[in-house]
């Protein structure tokens, strides 16, 4: 039996051979800390459907539980539970079970959410922006640590605690940096390099030839994202060489209770309206978690474009690691965490938002110089070192091994529950005398007024 904690951790997303960015990040945490010494089991919550077997070898259980019940019987045999996005919506007694909780915050769906609802009624925008926000609230509420995917998105996680209480005096006694409260968890890759097992692109893929220059779009398409300047750009790519070709390696999320978003639509419309479908621009389904490494490892340069919302100013594109992992040249649109820093090391070239001709020049500039090529593997290896999973895990494991409540969550957040609640936090920080004193200065305030 382990002598560190047991860990459970609740993913929002499907685990399986195909898995999207939520379910990546907790199969791969799970290994790492399973890798560290604990007891991991991932638990998948029974709102989330079946998406076929997960790839085998792990160190850790995967259960998908078919009722609450079940849930909860699981997660109270773990001493740390970690979860994200709306499971404690669905199931708010994991917040009850007495154990400390990890709420990860590496994805500000709150402001995506503004995005992806913009093409709906009015009435129904607010209701799913209400139902994000009450979600949130909730994890904040109730959590004892947070993580979240980089600096600057911890400065804006760090304004919705303050909104809601939670830096206070206990919190700020207990570390006044608030660093034991929220830390810095991004998302990682694997500590192997990338292996090419099959030929899956070039010489393979209809209308790919073996010569062929494969320009990817890692991951999905989302509705924040802007796959149409990157459409758009290649007629011009086309026009200085033939031999081009443009793969987007997912349009369909595993999770199916998600729904196919209108961005789909949109680009695989406007790459027919080109005459570009099927001959240059091709849309596949989604790659296998196990299989990605082959379409990354055939591709030529890596592409992450997106629009110029409040959602990219806080967003960590996680797929960018890919390339990084695969020493894959990038271009990006300027303005994302990760996309300026790799960057200013030399690893992208970025272009402003919607700038069909910037990103157009950008690519071919990749493709002419091989010799740029060249240095980007070698300086992409010595950075990709610093985004290891076993690396980036360090504060959630360093958390599992000493578990703790957070200082103010059964005393400081009384304030939230009105009268009663000001009266108990009176009574239990300074007794009848507190409570006394407090009551005077209010009566005092109010004459005043």
């Amino acid at each position: 039996m382990s002598a560190l904690p047991t860990v459970a951790l609740i993913t929002n997303d499907a685990i399986g051979a195909k898995m999207a960015g939520p379910g990546i990040r907790y199969w791969e945490l799970a290994g790492a800390l399973a890798r560290r010494g604990f007891d991991v089991q991932l638990l998948v919550p029974p709102y989330v459907p079946p998406e076929g077997d997960p790839p085998t070898g792990q160190a850790f259980t995967v259960t998908a539980p078919r009722t609450a019940a079940e849930l909860r019987a699981l997660a109270a045999e773990s001493d740390v539970l970690m979860t994200l996005g709306i499971v404690l919506a669905y199931y708010p007694f994991l917040a009850t079970l007495g154990k400390p909780l990890v709420g990860d915050l590496y994805d500000p769906f709150l402001l995506a959410g503004l995005q992806r609802t913009t093409a709906e009624p009015l009435p129904r925008q607010l209701e799913a922006n209400r139902h994000y926000l009450a979600a949130l609230h909730t994890l904040l509420r109730a959590g004892d640590f947070f993580l979240c995917a980089a600096e600057k998105q911890r400065d804006y996680w760090l304004g919705m605690l303050s909104a809601l209480g939670r830096l206070n005096p206990y919190t700020y006694a207990h570390d006044p940096t608030f660093r034991r409260l929220i830390d810095v968890l991004p998302f990682g890759m694997p500590a192997q390099p990338p292996v090419h097992t099959q030929a899956v692109l070039k010489g393979v893929h209809p209308g790919i030839g073996p010569d062929d220059k494969v320009l990817l779009w890692g991951g999905g398409l989302w509705n924040w994202f802007d796959a149409p300047t990157l459409i758009r750009a290649l007629p011009l790519i086309l026009g200085q060489r033939d031999d081009v070709k443009l793969f987007f390696m997912g349009t369909r999320r595993p999770n199916a209770s998600v729904s196919r978003m209108d961005a789909v639509d949109e680009a695989v419309a406007l790459s027919k309206s080109l005459g570009l479908h099927g001959t240059h621009i091709f849309f596949n389904d989604w790659v296998p978690y196990e299989q990605r490494q082959n379409y990354l490892l055939e591709a030529d340069v890596g592409l992450s474009l997106h629009l110029d919302y409040v959602e990219t100013r806080f967003a960590f594109r996680t797929r960018l690691l890919d390339y990084l992992w695969a020493g894959l040249p990038i271009v990006a649109t300027a303005g994302d965490v990760l996309g300026e820093d790799l960057a200013a090391w030399g690893l992208a070239t970025l272009a402003p938002p919607q700038d069909v001709e910037a990103v157009a020049a950008q690519v071919l500039a990749w493709l002419a110089d091989d010799a740029a090529r060249a240095a980007y593997r070698a300086r992409a290896q010595e950075i990709a070192a610093g985004y290891r999973w076993d690396a980036v895990v360090e504060p959630l494991a360093a958390f599992c091994a000493a578990p703790r409540f957070a200082a103010d969550r059964e005393r400081a957040l009384g304030h939230e529950e009105g009268w009663g609640g000001k009266v108990r936090l009176a009574l239990q920080t300074g007794g009848p005398r507190e409570l006394w004193r407090q009551l005077r200065a209010y009566l005092r305030w109010k004459r005043q007024r």
